[in-house]
């Protein structure tokens, strides 16, 4: 019986999930169509992993890889807001056809949890004083957010109508290895840590002072493991934030990445980029309690192992 399916395991979080899994063992099925995800994420793991190249919005593809699952950790999305605002519907159909159809998928395969990658984008912009908590009203202000909140609540729905245990997990602006730099829709850790390794001036659109929670993909691997076998009494159609708890500006960022790479060259700024959100921070609290979740990474060690990566692999 393959023990794990993980969607979208080309990608950055899903191929290091990957090898979280098979560091402990256990036997792993990736369904990626390779659209966002890079086959050369998954080099080192290929002769481990059973592939499957296929779509989560093509209902028979999905299926055939939740044949004989435990588990299934569905990560596949099209990973970004702003190409949410450029193309809502391509938004819309990843992550909410595509995980409509895991759902009805793993519950008729008779799966017996699925771990869903939301995002802490569904809070919008809230008071910026305030650390997102889980029982806040949603108020997203991209397409990318209101496609999360909608699967999170497909997720909520099969467990309370069909029993399909579920957990959905906000992810805080997670880093680290596998990141691609390269694409225009590129996370900020990534492209400022790659600038300046290359000696080029980082671009920070706006002014700098937004901050965000920024939360090492070990971490985020250790909370995807935990919610997979956490009680589900305690965890069934639940929601819960995954991020550090800290916050750091845009700013603050690059200095901490300029004392890592040795450089000194100051950030270009640029005018903000539409359906981005202020500021963002993190109660993480409710996962402390029922998943036994402890971000065990702290941001300066995990920006220096993201570092050490780009070096190695540039």
């Amino acid at each position: 019986m393959t023990n794990y399916l993980v969607t979208g395991g080309a990608g950055f979080i899903g191929s290091n999930l990957a090898a979280g899994l098979l560091d402990q063992g256990h036997s792993v099925r990736i369904l990626d169509d390779f659209s966002t995800g890079k086959r050369e994420n998954l080099t080192e793991m290929i002769d481990r992993v059973e592939l499957i190249d296929g779509d989560v919005t093509v209902l028979e593809d999905v299926r055939q890889a939740v044949k004989a699952v435990d588990v299934v950790f569905h990560q596949a999305a099209v990973p970004s807001v702003l190409k949410s605002v450029n193309d809502p519907l391509a938004s819309n159909r990843a992550t909410v056809d595509g995980t409509l159809n895991v759902l009805v998928a793993a519950r008729d395969a008779g799966a017996r949890r699925v771990v869903f990658a939301s995002s802490s984008s569904i809070y919008g912009d809230q008071d910026p004083a305030l650390a997102k908590v889980e029982s806040m009203p949603p108020q997203p202000i991209s397409p990318y957010a209101v496609a999360k909140l909608a699967a999170e609540q497909y997720c909520r729905v099969f467990f309370q109508v069909y029993g399909l245990e579920t957990v959905a997990l906000r992810y805080f602006n997670v880093f680290g290895p596998f990141q691609d730099p390269a694409s225009m829709y590129a996370a900020v850790i990534p492209r400022f840590a790659t600038a300046l390794l290359d000696q080029r001036a980082p671009t920070i659109y706006g002014d700098g002072e937004q901050t965000r929670d920024f939360t090492y993909v070990g971490n985020v691997v250790a909370g995807n493991l935990l919610a997979a076998h956490a009680p589900v009494e305690q965890v069934g159609g639940e929601v819960f934030n995954l991020a550090a708890g800290g916050q750091t500006s845009l700013n603050t960022l690059v200095e901490m990445l300029q004392e890592i790479t040795g450089s000194s060259i100051s950030p270009d700024h640029d005018a903000p980029r539409a359906g981005d959100i202020r500021h963002s921070r993190a109660d993480v609290t409710k996962a402390r309690q029922r998943l036994g979740y402890q971000p065990s990474i702290s941001l300066l060690e995990g920006l220096r192992r993201t570092v050490d990566w780009y070096r190695a692999h540039r």
